[in-house]
């Protein structure tokens, strides 16, 4: 089995037939019994579309002219030579030869491929020097959302794409009713497993390297989680008390229902999700952690289709977003995102909110959250309810980590290692 092709076929899938790397990863790796092979194509893909438009910039600056779209599986091999030859610790050689090895019936291609890495190769001092001069190579990230972060976060925003381009840290959450941060780091330590806490939050723990969770001691029976500390947030701003009715709105895979109910196991709580399939991962992440939820497959934004009457004193609502702050851990969604999808969440997330807020009864707490860092799905969208709502007010979130705006709490891209994340609290008047 050559990797680099199999690579090629799992890239084809994201930038030709638009599906997710996640998806397209578990397709073509399920037969796979090999780490180290998984483990090199997963870096390969991964890498690829950390860099895409930086690779596609010198890939144009190479080829005498460009390919037909029927051959995008031959531009893929290239820009995977093209990565492996910039970022991999592979021999430039066995780089050229393998990826000219992978090309499979157009054997037309294996002079060009060969031709293009080679010069590269020799051109290369030049040609990297030229990326800098491109907006779009230089951050390795589309136009539009260049232009997006650069209005909204103006002198930050080259920090917000270069932690977008970054390898994410695997982050732990740890089941306080199981153990403590201090005792599960040294439990990690005297494993040999390199780990530090954070020291902003009660439950979460870097790891120094990523790893398998079956690597973890006591995962299996509930004593950790893998969860980015930015998302560890969520559950203690709810104000969890015992016994309280709970919404968790779009909660699939489950990480954050999860994490309330660690808290305050004798919560009556409801998770609702549209995506049946993404709702079996919570029910998997309930039962190896021992605890009990009422799991629903329905639209958030047809609560009379599903409710019961009764208003929920808690609800969550991790609203659909771009995924803006967590493109590090998705770098596909610099493919697949558009930029008139913005204004289609936008208007989505609204319409949640409104149908969510129904079910909130008077005196309790709406969490509203994102993984993203436009300002018109976070600040803008809860300033917009407000004005609308004079039934509602905001309860300031006061804390050492993230950025205050006018409503609610930013976490940027990178930010002590986080994941980039909004948060805003909300109240309905007694």
């Amino acid at each position: 089995m050559n990797l680099r092709h199999l690579a090629t076929q799992i890239l084809l899938l994201v930038l030709k037939d638009g599906r997710s790397l996640t998806n397209s990863l578990d397709k073509q790796l399920e037969s796979s019994s090999n780490p180290k092979d998984k483990a090199f194509i997963q870096a390969l893909c991964y890498g690829v579309l950390r860099d895409y438009h930086r690779l596609e910039f010198l890939l144009t600056s190479l080829l005498a002219k460009p390919l037909r779209n029927k051959d995008t599986d031959i531009k893929i091999l290239m820009l995977i030579g093209l990565y492996q030859l910039r970022t991999m610790r592979v021999k430039p050689h066995a780089a050229v030869s393998e990826t000219v090895a992978a090309v499979g019936k157009k054997s037309w291609a294996k002079g060009v491929i060969n031709g293009v890495l080679r010069q590269y190769l020799r051109e290369q001092e030049k040609l990297e020097l030229q990326i800098d001069n491109n907006l779009v190579a230089k951050y390795s990230h589309p136009q539009w959302i260049i232009e997006q972060i650069e209005t909204d976060w103006g002198q930050q925003a080259p920090c917000i794409f270069e932690a977008n381009n970054q390898h994410p840290p695997m982050v732990l959450r740890i089941n306080l009713r199981q153990t403590t941060q201090a005792d599960y780091c040294q439990l990690l330590n005297e494993n040999n497993i390199a780990a530090e806490s954070v020291n902003f939050s009660q439950t979460a723990i870097k790891l120094t390297q990523a790893m398998t969770v079956e690597q973890l001691p006591h995962f299996n029976s509930g004593w950790v989680s893998v969860q980015d500390t930015a998302a560890q947030f969520a559950a203690p701003l709810l104000q969890l008390e015992k016994g309280q009715r709970v919404l968790d709105l779009c909660a699939a895979p489950g990480g954050k229902t999860a994490a309330m109910l660690e808290l305050q196991p004798s919560l009556q709580l409801t998770a609702v999700d549209i995506d049946e399939t993404r709702l079996l991962r919570i029910n998997d992440n309930l039962q190896r952690l021992k605890l009990s939820a009422k799991v629903i497959t329905a639209d958030a934004m047809q609560p009379e289709k599903w409710w019961d009457g009764i208003p929920f004193e808690r609800i969550l609502l991790d609203a659909p977003c771009s995924a803006l702050g967590v493109i590090r851990r998705h770098p596909d969604i610099k493919i697949l995102r558009r930029v008139n999808d913005i204004e289609n969440l936008v208007r989505l997330q609204s319409k949640i909110l409104e149908a969510a807020w129904n079910l909130l009864a008077d005196g309790g707490i709406l969490l509203y959250a994102t993984c993203s860092v436009l300002k018109q799905e976070n600040e803008l969208q809860i300033s917009n309810f407000l004005s609308s709502h004079p039934d509602s007010f905001e309860i300031p979130i006061n804390a050492d980590w993230g950025i205050k705006e006018i409503f609610g709490r930013q976490i940027i891209v990178g930010d002590n290692g986080m994941d980039g994340f909004y948060y805003a609290r909300l109240s309905k008047k007694i």
